[in-house]
């Protein structure tokens, strides 16, 4: 470990608990070891199964219907 990151582990051990465990999480998710978890709103929960039964159906956006979307928000 070098001095730098050892100097800086020292100040954290000194945090309360709550700010110490908001840190590792941060320094976890940093490495890539952690993911954070994004939580679903009611509505995007609903919209995520709506969306899950049309592509078990097969249905999914005509090339045109992909190029309007993009073309309305300017991509």
């Amino acid at each position: 470990m070098t001095k730098l990151l050892d100097r800086a582990f020292d100040r954290i051990r000194a945090l309360p608990e709550e700010a110490q465990d908001v840190l590792a999480h941060e320094l976890l998710q940093m490495t890539g070891e952690e993911q954070p978890v994004h939580r679903l709103a009611p509505d995007e929960k609903a919209s995520m199964a709506a969306s899950m039964e049309e592509a078990a159906r097969g249905q999914f956006a005509s090339d045109g219907e992909v190029r309007a979307v993009w073309a309305k928000h300017g991509l």
